[in-house]
């Protein structure tokens, strides 16, 4: 096991009727800025909670933030807020409002070009507090210190990390998640559930206690996620999804151990290329980049085939191959597609083009063993798009 530091400082309210609990966690003089998407939390009854959590206080609104949240929406409300002097600022939906909203948190006492933050890895020194409300159970946002944001003018999508930007409070309230769309629950249990690979899938670094947490949030995934997506509204099923999704990146699970993190950047690419849904880049990435570097990552592999699948028969490569095609039948039974070429629009020339896109940005050794270089990501997406 490698040396680590662990520390989360978000403070979570988990179950029904937690949005009620923020009131004492903001400061009484603070002027608050309310961050949100496209508005179905005026649907899901999350809005009105809110300002009832928030009565007595300065209340601000800004609306609007996309799925991967674009950047110059995202100035925009850090124009607003700088004018406003908001001194708190809360968002209210999924991982993209989330995200976006750490964005704004950092861009706002940021000195210099903002963009530099993601582009440059600027460092950033302060950043306004912030709390979430978690709608859309999935990145792991609400309890973490990352983000990725897009810029359409330049077709990237960026992520950056700050220990400033972890929120001060997260509330996961399985009840305002009901209402979701089907594909939106989808796409949560395959982002969470390649969240989780990212950090177990590796090599083994004696630490036995993280691949049996990682396993468990696996097991749990497979078992509750088609449950939860033909039972929207089961409260049981969906609290289990909710914190299966904030336990498998809240730095818990990936303390002390290598991680990857190669099926997201490549993902990233996809996305910003084609603008397909974030989870739906990593299912048709994550199943191909093992069968690539099933040699380098063999130990833990049998181990994800034994533990997570039941695959305990037959030789090393039969029994890595079955485990793979289990999880690809897995995503597809969730509506995911695990091939490229399932996507319209994706041209034969996309691997060449992602290899150079991460190559320009100096992306050229990726994955735990700095291996997955643009030749390798060449293969994994040759492989994605030819499947059939």
């Amino acid at each position: 096991m490698f040396n680590f530091t662990f520390h989360n400082p978000t403070r979570i309210h988990f179950g029904k009727g937690q949005i009620s609990a923020i009131s004492p966690e903001i400061p009484a003089k603070a002027k608050v800025l309310l961050t949100y998407g496209g508005g179905s939390i005026r649907q899901n009854g999350v809005f009105e909670q809110a300002l009832r959590a928030l009565k007595g206080h300065t209340v601000l609104e800004f609306g609007g933030i996309e799925p991967n949240p674009e950047f110059e929406t995202l100035m925009e409300a850090v124009r607003f807020a700088r004018k406003e002097k908001v001194d708190f600022l809360l968002a209210a939906g999924g991982g993209s409002v989330l995200d976006g909203t750490k964005y704004i948190a950092a861009a706002i006492p940021f000195k210099g070009d903002p963009w530099d933050i993601c582009r440059k890895g600027a460092q950033v020194k302060r950043a306004i507090p912030l709390g979430t409300i978690l709608t859309l159970p999935a990145t792991g946002s609400e309890s973490n210190p990352f983000a990725v944001i897009s810029r359409a003018e330049t077709s990237e999508k960026l992520a950056f990390s700050s220990d400033h930007c972890y929120p001060k409070f997260a509330v996961l309230d399985p009840e305002t998640t009901f209402s979701l769309p089907a594909r939106q629950v989808a796409n949560g249990v395959v982002d969470a559930f390649v969240h989780t690979m990212e950090q177990y899938l590796t090599y083994p670094a004696n630490a036995p206690l993280q691949d049996r947490f990682a396993e468990s949030i696996l097991q749990t995934l497979i078992e509750v996620g088609p449950k939860t997506l033909a039972a929207p509204s089961d409260y049981d099923l969906r609290a289990t999804f909710v914190w299966s999704a904030t336990m498998a990146l809240n730095g818990l699970i990936g303390a002390g151990v290598p991680q990857d993190w190669a099926t997201h950047m490549i993902g990233h690419e996809l996305t910003a290329l084609y603008g397909i849904d974030h989870a739906r880049t990593l299912a048709v990435v994550l199943p191909h980049l093992l069968r690539v570097r099933k040699e380098q990552k063999r130990e833990k592999l049998l181990q994800f085939a034994s533990r997570v699948w039941g695959v305990q028969k037959g030789e090393d490569g039969e029994r890595i191959e079955k485990a793979i095609r289990k999880m690809e039948k897995f995503f597809e039974s969730l509506g995911v597609p695990t091939r490229l070429s399932a996507h319209p629009g994706v041209e034969s020339d996309t691997p060449a083009i992602v290899a150079s896109r991460l190559k320009s940005r100096g992306f050229t050794k990726l994955g735990e063993r700095q291996d997955v270089t643009p030749p390798v990501v060449e293969r994994t997406l040759a492989l994605s798009l030819a499947a059939a």
